[in-house]
């Protein structure tokens, strides 16, 4: 990891720069694949599973005695640990739950929202180095939760054509209407436009790699939202003298683990805690089994030292973590100071990894910065805010006049006259 001491604001841009793309042209084989699916369906999508999953399937939907067999064959310590895990998400996405919002804005004018749950929706799982079974327990709990008629999941085989039994255990678990043995961007481009198989849905949720995520950005121009712009995991800590410095290796290795593209930074008050951290890093990264994949990462990432508090915050700020974590003696400095960040994780006993799992709160967040614009996935990204509104004949002829007025002031006769003829009825 490099080190950096006391950088100039002018270089934070510079300092703080996400990792670059390292493929040519992601958007134009993005687009050929679309095209492809949309012309073909079906055939274009086994097609590319054989050529980027290495698998010819008789059939990419999962059946009921394929999910029968995967259950069976996980160990019951994890079925209860991803139980427990469910239980919490559940907990805390249940409780945000909002009652109807109604007011009378002037009298005999009701205003009201209600929400609806997003009838289709699609949850991709990637498989890749690591089946993220967990993820299908931050998408699906909450779709379930909201209402969402149709849930549909796509994740890609294995080599025998399989899906982990973790990721079919916990779609069983969590109400997933339909499982499809589909990954990339074949799998987006499939529940953009529907195949014979693929349902089509109305928004795409889910992390995945560079393809994945811009196949995810094109689907939004075919009239399908997404959850977020995504890309590589990122993680900033926050440390002073107070810290522990094998606490904050541990949590920058957890990260550094997921791809050769993530990013983790510790950003610290103290020069001691960053040789230490440094030191720590090393010594842990010897017995991770995925220690070609963190040694990578660890090569994006850097150690920063600052002189104060307020430096710390205004850098954090402008980095925009998907993950934060608040290792110091000024915790509520921090925790009331920062506006971009995806999930905060206060104090020693807080790793990221208790948000990535068993906490309860969600870990498909934003990166790459869009933390200043973009919420991570809640139980609102799976409901539309619909706007209600009755009016009686006290309430036009309250307001009625100014309608005409605005109306007529825009050149908009038909708007005028739409309440015009009903005004001359009531008086």
């Amino acid at each position: 990891m490099q080190i950096i001491n006391n950088p100039n604001k002018s270089d934070w841009s510079e300092i703080l720069k996400r990792p670059t793309q390292t493929v040519n042209d992601i958007e134009g084989t993005v687009t050929s694949v679309f095209q492809d699916v949309i012309a073909r369906g079906d055939a274009a999508i086994k097609e590319y599973t054989i050529r980027f999953d290495g698998v010819d399937l008789e059939s990419n939907i999962v059946s009921a005695e394929e999910i029968e067999a995967a259950v069976k064959t996980v160990a019951e310590p994890l079925k209860n640990a991803i139980k427990k895990a469910k239980h919490n998400i559940e907990a805390f996405h249940k409780a945000q739950k909002t009652t109807k919002v109604e007011v009378e804005t002037t009298n005999g004018v009701s205003c009201w929202q209600e929400k609806r749950p997003i009838e289709k929706v699609g949850l991709y799982i990637p498989g890749g180095t690591a089946p993220l079974f967990s993820t299908v327990l931050m998408l699906a709990v909450p779709a379930q939760i909201a209402g969402c008629k149709e849930i549909v999941l796509c994740s890609p085989p294995n080599k025998k054509g399989e899906l982990a039994p973790e990721i079919l255990f916990a779609a069983n678990l969590c109400g997933v209407t339909k499982i499809i043995k589909v990954g990339g961007i074949q799998a987006v481009a499939g529940l953009t436009f529907g195949t014979e198989s693929i349902p089509q849905v109305y928004k795409i949720f889910g992390p995945g790699n560079q393809f994945v995520t811009v196949a995810k950005q094109l689907a939004t121009k075919h009239g399908v939202a997404i959850d977020m712009p995504a890309g590589p995991s990122e993680l900033l800590v926050v440390a002073d003298k107070s810290a522990n410095a094998a606490y904050i290796a541990s949590d920058l290795l957890s990260q550094a683990e997921h791809g050769t593209d993530s990013q983790v930074i510790l950003v610290s008050t103290s020069k001691d805690i960053i040789e230490k951290v440094s030191n720590e890093i090393e010594k842990q990264l010897e017995v991770l089994p995925r220690k070609a994949i963190a040694e990578k990462a660890i090569a994006n990432s850097k150690l920063i030292y600052v002189e104060n508090h307020e430096v710390a915050l205004e850098m954090i700020n402008e980095y925009g973590p998907e993950h934060f974590i608040i290792c110091t003696e000024a915790n509520d400095f921090y925790v009331d100071g920062i506006r971009n960040a995806g999930s905060v994780f206060i104090g020693d006993y807080t790793p990221e990894s208790a948000g990535d799992y068993a906490s309860g709160t969600n870990h498909t967040l934003p990166t790459n910065g869009f933390s200043k614009a973009y919420s991570g996935v809640n139980l609102d990204s799976f409901l539309k805010q619909m706007t209600f509104q009755k009016i009686s004949k006290e309430g036009l002829l309250n307001i009625g006049e100014t309608i005409e007025l605005m109306a007529e002031a825009e050149g908009l006769q038909a708007h005028k006259n739409a309440v015009s003829i009903r005004l001359k009825d009531l008086k």
